[in-house]
């Protein structure tokens, strides 16, 4: 998918100068023109942040340019969409049925990844449990060190960030509410 054009057509579409749409989001106008011209690779909390000033979710978004769904109970692993964010890999369960109020996820952590400096809130409850190696968890700049077999369960409008700050990759499966990816 080109994000920049996707982006730049849906601005175009509610009528919002790139100025504007920077304004409502709380981000600059650069920002939003490297994204539209493609000269930086928005991570998933930058879009998502850019997307709220329109406001549209990434599931809204991701399927603008996706055929219809189809109803359908089983996806084989091959079909969940990638909505990876940098060097963290994500898999979106249930991303081709857009009424879903849940966002299921198969999260994997390269060794040194993170979901970025700034803290992340939204609406909502975010709740997850660590397969495999180890995962750094801030809520309310409180740090918990997980284990595989560790879960964890907070309403999202608290601060938190993940992190690996281990050797081996880190595999996460979690959910949100609502469905904002």
């Amino acid at each position: 998918m080109d994000v920049g054009a996707q982006l730049r057509s849906i601005r175009e579409h509610k009528g919002l100068s790139q100025r504007e749409l920077a304004k409502r989001a709380g981000v600059t106008n650069s920002t939003i023109s490297m994204i539209e011209k493609n000269s930086v690779s928005p991570s998933i909390s930058s879009l998502k942040k850019v997307l709220g000033g329109i406001p549209m979710s990434l599931a809204e978004f991701f399927a603008l340019d996706s055929p219809a769904p189809k109803p359908c109970i089983v996806s084989k692993s091959e079909e969940l969409p990638d909505i990876s964010d940098g060097l963290v890999r994500m898999k979106l369960i249930g991303g081709h049925r857009p009424e879903r109020s849940l966002a299921f996820l198969d999260e994997t952590y390269p060794p040194g990844a993170d979901t970025g400096e700034d803290m992340l809130t939204h609406e909502g409850e975010e709740a997850g449990l660590l397969i495999e190696g180890q995962l750094e968890l801030t809520v309310d700049n409180q740090i918990f060190q997980l284990e595989p077999g560790d879960s964890y369960y907070f309403e999202s409008r608290r601060p938190h960030r993940f992190r690996n700050c281990s050797e081996q990759p880190a595999r996460l499966i979690s959910a949100t509410t609502p469905a904002n990816f």
